[in-house]
């Protein structure tokens, strides 16, 4: 038998507070969370809503040495724009603190503590990568060297070229990332989680007790385990966090993965204690049988909360375990992957700038192509064409024609209900079942399938009002029309319930526009929302198109940050082996004036070119036609090499070679004097 549950506390996982959110972030974590949040508020139930900023571990420290500031700088610019984003964005926390606040930092201090006081902990010695230039230790993402297995240029924990994870120590010359110093091996003491002790109780935990969840997640909680899980540090030689509280500690703070899920308990204490009246206390959401815990993250965090976190709070006593954490895999943007080092992502404080009062259409197309089974892709083409054949053409498109109708034939006010036909009992019987078919996908975290089916009700609006065209039938049977447009506006009144934890904005807009308070989850599927009578609000567009040089200006914007990643990567080749000043003077190097320029029939590559030499003219064929336009290079002067034997291609003669620098995406640029010479001139 199912449990029942008093309250839910549902957590999102804590950004780093050393950049923005992006829309994998949203796509993964964020929006999932809100909607699902905001549909059990929706039903009454007792919900709490935990966020905050991430604010240690190395990511922090490196920005703020890359900027030349303090960590806490760096964080607080970044806890700002990131809480002003959520707001913005309509991510409706009911609390969002940070992890350097001091109830946070006694709470996880105090948390560590009792583990070790309680003998949880085991303390070990072990060899870990030194810098001595500056005398500290390097942790995995201060360290680069080479992948052994691609051989590209990776960081300590991961190489990004080709995903795999990796130990520092496997890396070939590592060095610190800071300065690129040498690293040795140096003897370090910490404290570690010993998460073997703890493996049998996971197994039956997970295993057997919830294989109902993902399968992503619980296929990555089986391959840890059956791999035998080790016993985990959970303090790092740092000079930005939280003092590990044990004596002879000093120089060492508690490990990120270990402070960052105690902010979540940390936040609840802050909320309850501001507001103890509505909130009771943060045991009630944290210790007590009652309460289901949720955790929503990306496939990336999957280990720490399914793992390490349960087995902290189970070594520490007293805790809930999460009912389910939904993790979703990946969102790629627009075939690559989001890479915030690369600058390849759309943030969300940048969208905001971009496309204002357009929250609710990222929020539709994210959740449209949510990567919730596997990996996916977010393309700025399908997003316009998301909203404008799909929220524009499909939802807007049927409430605008309702309101519009009522406006037009009874001033606003909705009119009474005559006798239903055949077709209009369908109708109703069709949008009466949606409730019932959202409640059961949002409940198994199926949000994508959710959204598809709350659209459905729009689809069915737009084929009632087409069947039944109002327009014609006003002229021979106005009291039809009359039922027409009351079952149309019911069905508007039940798309804002449905609509209201996936696009609230766009709910709030059309809940003006029908003059009536939110309805609540209850009422979706009734037939009596609005009264005979009642007189609507003014009716607007719900939505607008959005324009081809709108998306033109991010896929512009994309190709540029994609140029200059790619200019940013370029390695130059080797400097081939010495040669003799004489080897270099046989040499004939010369500037010519291009007479005239034309393709040579039956080649993709080649050009003819006619020069002035000085001496008689000549003619040289080059493999540039790919890079440029024959008519743009006729009267610029380049240099060519005179005295290389004629050769034959395509059954022309070329006489010398024009020389061409290569770029470093394999464009190329011919070589041109800076100033004007005289044709023939020697270059030495």
């Amino acid at each position: 038998m199912e449990k029942k549950f008093k309250r839910t506390t549902v957590t999102s996982a804590l950004p780093y507070a050393n950049g923005g959110v992006h829309i994998g972030h949203l796509a993964g974590v964020y929006v999932p969370a809100d909607i699902y949040v905001r549909y059990l508020r929706l039903k009454g139930e007792d919900v709490m809503f935990v966020g905050g900023s991430d604010e240690h571990g190395v990511p922090v420290t490196q920005r703020a040495r890359k900027e030349g500031i303090t960590p806490q700088q760096v964080v607080d610019r970044y806890h700002k724009m990131i809480k002003d984003s959520f707001e913005e964005f309509g991510i409706s926390f009911d609390v969002y603190s940070r992890t350097t606040s001091a109830t946070h930092h006694k709470f996880a201090s105090d948390f560590f503590r009792k583990l070790y006081d309680d003998g949880k902990l085991i303390e070990k010695t072990t060899k870990q990568f030194f810098d001595e230039t500056t005398g500290t230790f390097k942790t995995d993402r201060d360290i680069v060297g080479e992948c052994p297995h691609c051989h590209a240029e990776a960081n300590g924990d991961q190489c990004e070229k080709c995903g795999r994870d990796l130990d520092p120590t496997e890396l070939i010359n590592p060095r610190s990332k800071e300065n690129g110093a040498k690293l040795v091996l140096k003897d370090t003491t910490n404290w570690f989680l010993p998460l073997n002790e703890y493996e049998g109780w996971l197994k039956q935990w997970i295993l057997e007790d919830h294989k109902e969840w993902r399968s992503n997640v619980y296929g990555q909680c089986k391959s840890w385990l059956d791999m035998e899980l080790q016993p985990r540090a959970m303090t790092r030689d740092l000079d930005w966090g939280i003092p590990v509280p044990v004596e002879g500690a000093e120089g060492k703070v508690l490990y990120v993965w270990f402070d960052a899920p105690i902010g979540y308990i940390s936040n609840t204490k802050e909320l309850c204690e501001s507001d103890p009246g509505r909130w009771g206390t943060w045991q009630q959401w944290w210790q007590q049988d009652d309460t289901r815990l949720v955790h929503f993250i990306g496939k990336d965090n999957i280990v720490f909360h399914c793992i390490i976190f349960p087995v902290m709070m189970k070594a520490h006593g007293g805790y809930i375990m999460p009912d389910n954490v939904p993790a979703n895999e990946f969102l790629n943007l627009e075939g690559d992957k989001i890479s915030t080092s690369r600058n390849w992502a759309v943030w969300l404080h940048e969208y905001l700038r971009d496309f204002p009062g357009k929250q609710d259409v990222l929020r539709y197309a994210l959740t449209a192509s949510a990567p919730e089974t596997k990996d996916n892709d977010f393309t700025w083409a399908e997003f316009q064409a998301r909203n404008n054949n799909e929220l524009v053409a499909v939802y807007g498109n049927f409430v605008n024609r309702a309101l519009q109708l009522t406006q037009k034939y009874y001033d606003g006010v909705v009119p009474a209900c005559g006798e239903l036909t055949d077709y209009d009992r369908q109708t109703i019987a069709e949008f009466k079942d949606v409730k019932l078919k959202v409640e059961s996908l949002l409940d198994n975290f199926r949000f994508r399938d959710a959204q598809k089916e709350a659209m459905n009700l729009a689809r069915i609006g737009n084929k009632y009002i087409a069947d039944c065209e109002p327009w014609k039938v006003i002229k021979t049977d106005p009291e039809r029309v009359k039922t027409i447009i009351n079952i149309s506006l019911q069905l508007t009144a039940n798309l804002a319930i449905a609509f209201e934890p996936f696009l609230p904005f766009s709910s709030k807009k059309l809940y003006q526009m029908l003059a009536v308070e939110p309805l609540g989850w209850d009422n979706l599927g009734s037939t009596e929302l609005l009264k005979a009578g009642h007189q609507l609000g003014k009716p607007e567009l719900l939505f607008e198109k959005i324009e081809d040089d709108a998306i033109k200006a991010q896929t512009d914007r994309l190709e540029r940050i994609k140029k200059e990643n790619e200019a940013a990567a370029f390695k130059a080749e080797p400097v081939k082996k010495e040669v003799s000043f004489d080897d270099f003077e046989k040499l004939d190097i010369r500037v010519g004036t291009i007479l005239s320029c034309e393709k040579v029939k039956k080649s993709n590559k080649l050009l003819k070119f006619e020069i002035a030499d000085g001496l008689e003219n000549r003619t040289i064929l080059s493999g540039i036609a790919q890079h440029y336009q024959p008519e743009e290079l006729v009267g610029k002067q380049v240099c060519f090499i005179a005295n290389f034997p004629t050769r034959k291609m395509m059954g022309l003669e070329s006489q010398g070679m024009i020389l061409s620098a290569v770029n470093f995406d394999g464009s190329l640029s011919v070589i041109t004097p800076q100033r004007e010479v005289k044709p023939g001139c020697q270059v030495g």
